[in-house]
């Protein structure tokens, strides 16, 4: 966790009470604000969302986030502690201090930023629906086809358009995320919105036929489509992007902590520049997803 750097060398040895006294005497000026030292943080992610983070058969994290920030700490020239944080507790523990950044798959967006902090994105993905291949919503309409949420015209055409084909159904979403709003905002009177932990809770159900569609991030359905009996699945409808979806994925931090958000920034342009995040991508996702440059 964070902690202080410690007083100027001209007064590293003096007693905190004579450091006191001497403001007290000469005003607030007179004494150096406590820096604080991120030589060493914690970074929390969900160990749940594949390919991002997910845990490997002997319990370690692994993915494209630990990959990345790992990259990024050590271009921080700082020491990076892992911990598995559940995704519906993750911004409440962020800001009670029992870790410094998270890295999950998290979307910038207007909401959060009202609590938290986050450095620029390291990832943009749109969201969009899985259902079954023998489902009669693999035909659902707009399929592939981009729509902004910023754009109220082709958001309200789009979400007339399949409204039809998603009446009544059920749709599984993990609890506390963007998807959620966006079942939640636009489409509560035409589905059924059923909550889970995790994503991979959805598709297990969707897979057993308990639900009619999944709705996640393109980059998460990358991993169900890979794994084995994932050649039963199809990614339908509209992709959404922006409005209440967010601006990409961004490492998310306390308020009270400006500089490491600075210090992330400068990482991140690192490694989009350099194409770090870029071979990342390829390498978990099969897919390039960094944000432009």
């Amino acid at each position: 966790m964070t902690r202080g750097r410690g007083f100027f060398p001209i007064i590293r040895s003096w007693s905190i009470a004579a450091v006191a006294a001497l403001a007290v005497l000469a005003g607030p000026a007179a004494v150096p604000a406590l820096a604080k030292d991120y030589s060493h943080i914690v970074i929390a992610t969900e160990g749940a969302y594949p390919p991002y983070n997910m845990h490997a058969p002997d319990g370690k994290l692994i993915g494209f986030e630990i990959d990345l920030g790992n990259n990024l700490c050590a271009r921080m020239h700082i020491t990076c502690t892992w911990i598995a944080q559940d995704w519906d507790s993750m911004i409440p523990a962020l800001n009670a201090g029992k870790f410094d950044a998270i890295m999950d798959g998290m979307s910038v967006t207007p909401q959060r930023l009202k609590v938290i902090d986050f450095s620029i994105p390291y990832t943009q993905s749109p969201t969009t629906f899985l259902v079954l291949k023998s489902s009669p919503l693999a035909k659902m309409p707009d399929t592939g086809k981009r729509v902004s949420l910023d754009d109220d015209a082709a958001m309200k055409a789009a979400i007339a358009a399949i409204t039809p084909a998603l009446k009544g159904k059920t749709v599984g979403v993990q609890v506390a995320t963007i998807q959620y709003n966006l079942l939640h905002t636009y489409l509560r009177n035409v589905v059924t919105i059923r909550t889970y932990k995790t994503t991979e809770e959805h598709d297990l159900d969707l897979a057993s036929d308990r639900i009619d569609a999944a709705i996640a991030s393109t980059s998460y359905f990358v991993s169900t489509l890979n794994k084995p009996g994932g050649n039963q699945f199809v990614e339908v409808g509209p992709l959404f992007t922006g409005g209440l979806l967010g601006k990409g994925t961004g490492v998310g931090i306390r308020k009270s902590d400006p500089e490491l958000v600075a210090m992330f920034n400068q990482a991140i342009e690192a490694a989009k520049k350099d194409g770090t995040i870029r071979a990342l991508s390829l390498k978990w996702f099969k897919t390039d997803i960094s944000p432009p440059n």
